[in-house]
């Protein structure tokens, strides 16, 4: 008997190419040079994950990166475990230098406040996989954090699919990610000058709310706002795209573009160029974040009906 949660034949969101997003995260001191986006985009998602009760006992943070987010989820949740996950062998190596310049920097206090009775804190058990294939057993984790990380992945359906099998019963899924505004500037400046895809074309948050329906999420809540940042120039507008991730795609131009149509796509840019001196470059970022439901049927296929007794 099929679930009551079959997936329908997975779509690609886009044709990324996997091998190429690790490639273009193989270093992360590029990559840092967008961490001040990350940075307040996990503040935002802390607001949200503030309205929820929850006290988990397994934490993961999917798509981990340099493991910027797990020292404040480790604050938020001292009694959990928190776990890791990142595709790029580079950032995480990078999160765990992290995390043992931190338990260096606090060891004497730690051994202070060991005698009064404190666990001594291991730090994120780090872990390498692909959001669609987590090295997790099922119903391992209470909670599931994915901050700006999601949109990397051809086929989202198929991970919302990979992160109910690993939440617990009534566990909660929340995640940020790009929604379709973001780079618009860029691809209109690009546009002038070719038909080749040089940014992602992001998912709706409509569609990704339809996709954690069909994987079996419940009570789904999505939101976005559109974030503008600026730059002096173009040159640091564009190192900043590339510490974005650049460009997977599979589809993506193969051959250098000229001199003169780089020039063109600077000067569409430069168009964009407002009172104060500054270059805009718009993020559109979605929220989301759904609980697993209790299971409505058993694993022979039988339902499950349940009765709320009245109280005495």
């Amino acid at each position: 008997m099929s679930s009551p949660f079959s997936q329908p034949a997975s779509r690609l969101s886009a044709p990324i190419d996997l091998a190429r997003v690790r490639a273009l995260f193989a270093n992360p001191a590029l990559v840092s040079e967008s961490g001040f986006l990350r940075r307040e985009i996990a503040a935002r998602m802390h607001e949200r994950l503030a309205l929820v009760r929850i006290a988990p006992a397994r934490v993961l943070d999917a798509g981990c990166g340099e493991g910027m987010d797990l020292a404040a989820l480790q604050k938020r949740f001292p009694q959990a475990t928190l776990f890791g996950l990142d595709a790029s062998p580079a950032m995480l190596k990078q999160a765990k230098l992290q995390q043992q310049a931190a338990r260096s920097a606090t060891s004497r206090l730690l051994q202070q406040w060991l005698h009064a009775g404190l666990s001594r804190d291991a730090g994120a058990r780090l872990l390498s996989g692909n959001f669609s294939q987590l090295p997790i057993a099922r119903e391992a984790v209470d909670v599931v954090w994915s901050n700006l990380a999601l949109h990397w992945h051809p086929q989202p359906d198929q991970v919302f699919v990979e992160w109910r099998r690993v939440l617990r019963t009534d566990g909660l899924l929340m995640f940020s990610c790009f929604g379709p505004d973001t780079f618009k500037e860029i691809r209109a400046a690009f546009a002038a000058v070719d038909r080749e895809p040089h940014t992602l074309p992001f998912v709706d948050m409509h569609d990704f709310g339809d996709m954690l329906v069909n994987a079996g999420f419940s009570t789904p809540v999505m939101d976005m706002e559109s974030l503008t940042v600026t730059y002096g120039s173009v040159d640091k507008l564009f190192a900043d795209v590339r510490a974005w991730g650049g460009n997977p795609l599979d589809s993506r131009r193969r051959s250098l573009l000229g001199r003169r149509a780089w020039q063109h796509v600077g000067q569409a840019l430069e168009q964009n160029r407002r009172a104060d001196g500054t270059i805009p470059l718009t993020f559109e970022v979605i929220y989301g974040h759904a609980f697993r439901p209790a299971p409505r049927t058993m694993a022979s296929g039988e339902s499950i009906i349940r009765f709320d007794l009245p109280k005495k």
